[in-house]
């Protein structure tokens, strides 16, 4: 790697994890203090509705790309939707959670719009400053940087908040996403700017991406690669209650344990894809998932031990953690000159939305068949994805 700026790193880091925190703390940690302040389960299951602007940000995408266009630009967006997302924060605040509930829901959303518009303006960022060999560590960085944002948002700041309060915890959340700006200050390495008038970008054109057979095919692997580990993760709490494990024994084994074991592997999976070619590492991480489907297959044949979940989870983790940056390293190989933010979203939001309906499936798969018939569906999930894989390779030969 020649001539390589290490602060680039960091400051990617810094940037995924200050948008990640908020979004983890809002939308899990939040629905736990509802219930302790009594709320209806039907209210807090509309809090989930915050998650839509990272759903549908793909539709200003093209906006921010055409906004984008030099290093400056970049930078400001980044910065401007930083403090705007900080700024909400601090205003909700000085709200009250009983009776504000409905202003601070439309605010939380607002930040969240927020949030996505800097995801996308720092998706271009990486693209524009990474080199083609860098960017399997820069995708570690923004996968460790999700998963380290989900630790601390549902860890740390639950902490905070049972020993300080709702004012002071969003106080400190505030603060954290304006410091985590300054690396971006620090970095200067400048992004070339576009000597001819650039095309701007709309909508319909992230959707070429998935024009002709085969990139049909590669829209198949975007949709499948995570399918024989989804409906594990999103049933993996309901198993635990029903194998006799409490909130806090959850919470730290799969929120604590499991997450740092995702983020440990986030940033190896970067350095895997940087020693092979990237479809030897694909293949390599979905055997995994095979035998962590397998494994939670077995472990469904009768009451497991306590190491046998901590292996489990381990397992689930650690693969989930491996899987991400291949899929954002090929999402940045195949994003366009002058649309990057839009391309590379518009791949993301695949992935995320096949994610979403497979869990929402898992669900009626575990209550129709029981959670050794869902695990053993797992299992026939990642053969398919083997046979789509398979049929990428040319796709997938380039080396990251």
């Amino acid at each position: 790697m020649k001539n390589t700026q290490w602060q680039k790193f960091p400051t990617l880091f810094s940037l995924y994890i200050a948008q990640s925190i908020p979004m983890s703390f809002f939308s899990t940690v939040v629905p736990v203090i509802m219930r302790q302040e009594q709320y209806s389960l039907t209210a807090i299951g509309l809090l989930q509705l915050v998650k839509l602007p990272w759903i549908f940000k793909f539709l200003w995408a093209p906006m921010v790309d055409n906004a984008t266009q030099s290093d400056k630009k970049v930078r400001n967006w980044i910065i401007g939707s930083e403090l705007f997302y900080a700024l909400i924060i601090l205003g909700i605040a000085f709200l009250d959670l009983q009776t504000d509930f409905k202003t601070i829901v439309v605010l939380i959303i607002i930040a969240f719009i927020a949030s996505a518009t800097q995801d996308i303006a720092t998706d271009k960022f990486a693209i524009k400053v990474l080199s083609p060999e860098e960017k399997s560590l820069g995708n570690s960085m923004q996968s460790a940087g999700s998963f380290m944002g989900s630790l601390v948002g549902t860890g740390v700041l639950l902490l905070i908040y049972n020993y300080f309060g709702w004012r002071v915890l969003l106080f400190f959340l505030a603060g954290f996403v304006i410091f985590a700006i300054f690396p971006l200050q620090w970095y200067k390495s400048p992004i070339q700017k576009p000597t001819d008038a650039v095309k701007r970008i709309k909508i319909t054109d992230a959707f070429q991406l998935f024009k002709g057979i085969e990139n049909l095919k590669y829209l198949l692997l975007l949709v499948f690669y995570y399918s024989g580990i989804i409906g594990i993760l999103a049933m993996l709490k309901p198993y635990m209650v029903d194998l006799g494990y409490n909130v806090k024994e959850i919470g730290l084994i799969s929120g604590i344990f499991g997450t740092s074991i995702a983020v440990v592997a986030s940033l190896l999976s970067g350095f895997l894809i940087k020693k092979i070619k990237i479809n030897t590492a694909l293949y390599l991480i979905l055997f995994l998932l095979l035998i962590t489907a397998i494994y939670f297959f077995w472990m469904s044949q009768n009451t497991p031990s306590i190491v046998s979940i901590y292996i489990g989870i381990a397992l689930l983790w650690g693969s989930y953690g491996l899987a991400t940056v291949p899929i954002y390293t090929m999402s940045m190989n195949k994003a366009r000159e002058n649309s990057e933010g839009t391309d590379f979203t518009i791949q993301i939001v695949v992935t995320q939305l096949s994610s979403l309906i497979l869990a929402v499936v898992s669900g009626k798969l575990a209550q129709a068949y029981g959670y050794e018939g869902l695990f053993k569906i797992e299992i026939l999930l990642v053969i398919l994805t083997f046979v789509i894989l398979y049929f990428n390779f040319p796709i997938l030969k380039t080396k990251s």
